[in-house]
């Protein structure tokens, strides 16, 4: 749903807050604290009281909305463009678009990504494995400001991400503390179905992985890309669609935050798509 969509089906506050409880509740209002259907409307103040225990609910309490004092519509608007912006949209761009603050425009981000981060099943079939390094590269520095090991593998303002895609399907990505083979293989057999087929570089720390799945390496080291269907560009393709993000729009991401961006990245991803990512979304933003 691009913004002109949202405009035209979302005119007012009224018809976004009915749609959220429609998406929230099917319009059942349920008490966000007992659970109890019993409740009364406040109309005019938009909120229910629960005959319950007593107290009174939105449709906000529990999601991402809650205590926000801008218009739904203009919360709308801001999805649209997150889920339209194939590299993600930095908090000063939308604050110019949606014409709020962009310390507001920041924390809207914020709470989306919140709202994108997924639970995936466990990946089956053929997966591509890899890790990557974000940070910045030390050719784009001033020399007083460059560091150690900065266009290296592991550089020291550098952090690890680790990922793995099941071809044709989804990916699944976060930070890590490290690339060891512990990590990297904990992670893999926590997102995996055994049995699976993994392709990997030749990266040691992968050594092993053939007890549990097929295990197949592309050698990088000897300028070998494709050998048949071993490959792990899929997932090559994803970390450069995140890291033009990082490096093009958001131009620095803590390490404290990455996660969150990069849920961003992979929910895009994964529901590339599907042609009711919005709808998606908005039953995301209510369903934490």
């Amino acid at each position: 749903m691009n913004i002109v969509q949202v405009y035209r089906t979302f005119p007012t506050q009224q018809n976004c807050i009915d749609y959220l409880e429609k998406v929230r509740w099917n319009n059942k209002p349920t008490c966000p604290y007992c659970k109890s259907e019993n409740q009364t409307p406040l109309p005019k103040e938009n909120r229910y009281h629960c005959n319950t225990c007593n107290t009174s609910f939105s449709v906000m309490v529990g999601t991402i909305f809650e205590n926000t004092k801008l218009d739904f519509q203009k919360w709308f608007l801001a999805i649209s463009l997150v889920l339209n912006a194939k590299k993600g949209i930095s908090a000063r761009q939308l604050a110019r678009d949606i014409e709020v603050t962009k310390d507001t425009a920041w924390l809207m981000l914020m709470r989306i990504r919140t709202a994108m981060t997924e639970n995936c099943d466990l990946l089956e079939g053929i997966i591509e494995a890899d890790e990557t390094y974000v940070g910045g590269k030390n050719k784009n520095r001033h020399t007083n400001k460059k560091t150690k090991d900065g266009q290296d593998r592991g550089g020291e303002d550098k952090t690890p991400v680790i990922g793995i895609l099941e071809r044709g399907s989804k990916v699944s990505a976060q930070k890590a503390k490290d690339t060891s083979g512990e990590t990297l293989k904990s992670f893999i057999n926590m997102n995996v179905k055994s049995g699976s087929q993994i392709m990997t570089d030749e990266w040691r720390s992968y050594n092993g992985l053939a007890l549990l799945y097929g295990h197949s390496i592309v050698k990088h080291s000897m300028g070998e890309n494709v050998n048949g269907a071993v490959h792990i560009n899929t997932l090559e393709g994803f970390w450069s669609l995140l890291k033009r993000g990082v490096i093009g729009l958001y131009h620095y991401v803590s390490s404290k935050y990455l996660n969150k961006y990069i849920d961003e990245f992979c929910f895009r991803y994964n529901n590339r798509e599907n042609v009711n990512i919005f709808d998606l979304t908005i039953f995301k933003t209510v369903n934490l």
